[in-house]
């Protein structure tokens, strides 16, 4: 197992400056005046766990991919603490030549293997989906 060490100092009102372990700020703010609040970055945390991985697995396919995006759908409990339930993410892969099945490969291989995020949140009992498109570049 591997030790990873953050800090978060409060600054006023609901914002906070995190330090990541490899030493970036990272502005919260649970009013969302300064920053994306704690929830917010969870999800795009996912979404950037996600995305790399299927840029990744495409790159290494040989695939000439020239964007991708991940849009994310979340819905969050009604009462508190209010956990996600459910978080949809939608890929869209744009480039030259891009094949469905290795994108679909991708994104799946990111959902049941790879995505230490995913895999996490999906432990916890958060319904997780995806789907994807193809845009030729």
């Amino acid at each position: 197992m591997s030790e990873s060490k953050a800090s978060v100092t409060w600054q006023e009102n609901k914002a906070f400056m995190g330090v990541s372990p490899s030493g970036h700020n990272v502005q919260m703010d649970g009013g969302k005046e300064k920053g994306a609040s704690p929830m917010e970055l969870i999800l795009l945390g996912l979404g950037g766990c996600a995305s790399y991985d299927v840029v990744s697995i495409l790159q290494k396919s040989r695939q000439e991919v020239q964007d991708v995006r991940c849009e994310l759908t979340a819905q969050r409990a009604d009462a508190v603490p209010a956990v996600y339930t459910d978080i949809h993410l939608h890929f869209i892969v744009t480039g030259k030549d891009i094949k469905d099945k290795q994108v679909e490969k991708a994104v799946n291989l990111s959902a049941e293997k790879y995505c230490s995020a995913s895999r996490m949140l999906a432990q916890g009992g958060v319904n997780i989906t995806h789907d994807f498109e193809v845009i030729a570049g």
